[in-house]
């Protein structure tokens, strides 16, 4: 009995090591999410009905003086706004509902209001996502400051794509694919995410430039939270005479500058991650549902608050640039529509909306289905 409740309550245990961290992440997340439809929604002048943090059953809430209900539910997988009008979390207008609208409801109806307002409502909750990630970076970034190394090449491992490719010792990396660095970490970044794509490398070699082709081979290695990932590699390493290592520090504004870049960054990685993956260039195993980022919140947690807020803030991306995918019932498929509307200056007609969310329903469920296939048998 005294191990059983240690398995539990323990600071390594079910409870507290893992399914309290995961729900410290989640509901943050979903939290910031609805809070930007609802800020938005609000400035917009749209009436909210409901404000919930899980879906289901209420197991707690009260009312605010504008009418808005604000509860917890008993599913933390998520979270939604209901806006005046709607009849459910997809914001799709009830017929039957809006006859018995009062004028005054009418007039703050989601429904009712112009394209734009319902788009920036919208946009609202995966916008508050990146914008919590970049709060958290630069956070960080002030507080710690951010240790680089310069983009040299102290060693090509023979047998690689870098030493087929003619990588020398006392390289220094000036672009990859185009696009500009300034640290090895940004060299590494890049190449990392493009396992089988032949990348253009100009390095600096005495007074020349010098480009170099290679294509980044798959190796598995260990991240920081002990997960097995696989990432593009070309055999350079980096030492300690070479790379010189320091700690760059921060004042408020440039540490916001770099959260804005390190977040752009976060963004482009993600969106090209699921542009491959549909591709079936990626690893199936590298995405998962709950439990493994309840696994994931539990190691965080094991290694430090930082770490677990770091969490936050990388989750907190994904859930934006997924909900900005084009498919409804996502947050990007109603934006689809609202600029159809905007370009025909006429909703898209009820039939259509219906088949079309139907449609992307079906595709929704079956990626969680997916994911959590992954997360209890697949991988």
């Amino acid at each position: 009995m005294i191990d059983f409740m240690t398995s539990i309550f323990s600071t390594n245990g079910l409870l507290v090591g893992t399914i309290i961290p995961f729900l410290f992440v989640l509901t943050v997340v979903v939290f910031v999410h609805e809070m930007g439809h609802y800020l938005v929604g609000r400035w917009c002048g749209i009436g909210v009905k409901a404000f919930s943090i899980g879906f289901g059953p209420e197991l707690f809430g009260f009312n605010d003086r504008h009418g808005t209900r604000w509860k917890l539910s008993a599913i933390p997988l998520g979270g939604y706004v209901k806006f005046t009008g709607d009849m459910s979390v997809t914001s799709t207008p009830d017929p039957e509902s809006t006859e018995h609208l009062s004028p005054d409801e009418l007039r703050v109806a989601f429904h009712t209001q112009p394209v734009w307002k319902r788009a920036a409502t919208v946009f609202a909750g995966p916008f508050f996502n990146f914008l919590l990630t970049i709060a958290v970076f630069a956070v960080m970034f002030a507080g710690f400051g951010r240790y680089v190394m310069e983009p040299m090449v102290a060693e090509v491992r023979p047998d690689t794509p870098a030493a087929v490719a003619g990588f020398q010792p006392g390289d220094r990396f000036v672009s990859v694919d185009g696009s500009q660095v300034r640290t090895f970490g940004d060299v590494q970044r890049i190449v990392s995410g493009r396992a089988g794509d032949e990348l253009a490398f100009i390095v600096r070699r005495g007074e020349e430039e010098v480009v170099l082709k290679a294509t980044p081979e798959l190796l598995e290695q260990k991240d920081a939270l002990g997960n097995t990932v696989r990432i593009g590699v070309i055999g350079v390493v980096n030492d300690q005479e070479m790379g010189q290592p320091r700690l760059i520090e921060f004042g408020p504004i440039e540490a916001l500058g770099e959260a804005v870049r390190e977040t752009g960054y976060v963004i482009y990685r993600t969106g090209q991650f699921l542009k491959r993956f549909v591709a079936g260039r990626e690893d199936r195993c590298q995405l998962g549902g709950p439990v493994k980022i309840a696994d994931m919140a539990g190691k965080a947690a094991q290694l430090g608050f930082e770490w677990l807020v770091q969490l936050v803030a990388l989750l907190s991306v994904g859930i934006g640039v997924l909900n900005l995918l084009p498919i409804p019932p996502l947050d990007g498929g109603h934006l689809v529509f609202y600029a159809i509307e905007a370009v025909m200056r006429r909703p898209v007609s009820e039939k259509v909306m219906d088949a079309v969310y139907r449609v992307g329903l079906f595709a929704v469920l079956a990626f969680m289905g997916f994911v959590f296939w992954n997360d209890l048998f697949g991988c």
